[in-house]
């Protein structure tokens, strides 16, 4: 299939681990010129390391996103030394999730410092450049956590609704720049983050973290979590030519678990 991504430049965020690598692998297929952006050299370096033996590259920058000078430093380096980018993928930075009892004002604060800042310190620089040559698609990988209110999610879900708002107004205030804003919002996956929730729950209702992944899983209609490269094959498709007219579009990816209309 050709999305229209040969050579261009695709910066993403999140690029070490879970869907961010997996978006960094799909777009490498796909033939593309990746840029992964993670905050961890070691887990950046080992990143880049599996998708060479892949036969894929990768280029890396370590940055910490919640720095919003040094996010736009990176933008400005990595458009003077490799070009335009063409697309921008936000998988970095992540709410924790906290029982009620741990529900403060530290938390909401860290929720939008880790999930909503980071991704729009990376946005607005890039989006930016894109608008004055005409052309650019951003794809942000949120969570239905900003739709579908859980206890343990309040501070995380909050940022999650923010950035699907900012996502939305972006894509109609570029409309006219040919820039598009799409949105992902992933249920449970496959990812790391699966084990930190499961610690929460565990904390706050005194269960196992078998039992808990077990029951929600159950209340997945399609009777399992997403794998990290099914997000990614919908990033890849929002990305490229083959979604030429989409913009402003939020895309539920949780196995029919919330039903939206």
């Amino acid at each position: 299939m050709e999305f229209g991504l040969q050579s261009k430049l695709v910066l993403i965020t999140g690029a070490s681990k879970g869907i961010g690598l997996a978006c960094a692998r799909a777009f490498a297929r796909a033939g593309a010129s990746v840029v992964g952006v993670s905050r961890n050299p070691a887990t950046l370096q080992a990143a880049q390391q599996s998708l060479a033996e892949e036969g894929l590259a990768m280029q890396v920058r370590a940055v910490d996103l919640a720095d919003a000078a040094a996010a736009a430093a990176m933008v400005e380096a990595i458009e003077r030394e490799l070009g335009p980018i063409a697309v921008l993928v936000n998988s970095a930075g992540a709410a924790r999730r906290y029982p009620l009892d741990e529900l403060d004002a530290a938390a909401f604060r860290q929720a939008m410092d880790a999930k909503y800042f980071t991704y729009m310190h990376a946005t607005q620089p890039v989006i930016t450049k894109m608008a004055a040559r005409g052309a650019g698609s951003v794809v942000n990988i949120i969570g239905q956590g900003g739709r579908a209110p859980s206890a343990m999610h309040i501070a995380g879900g909050a940022a999650n609704a923010a950035l699907m708002l900012a996502s939305t107004g972006l894509a109609r205030a570029h409309a006219a720049h040919g820039v598009r804003v799409n949105a992902i919002n992933p249920g449970l996956t496959r990812t790391s983050r699966v084990d930190e929730g499961l610690e929460a729950s565990a904390r706050a209702t005194g269960r196992n973290k078998t039992e808990l992944l077990i029951d929600a899983v159950a209340r997945i209609p399609m009777g399992r979590m997403a794998e990290p490269e099914e997000i990614a094959n919908v990033a890849l498709f929002l990305a490229s030519d083959l979604a030429s007219y989409v913009s402003g579009a939020i895309i539920p990816m949780d196995g029919c678990a919330t039903s939206v209309i």
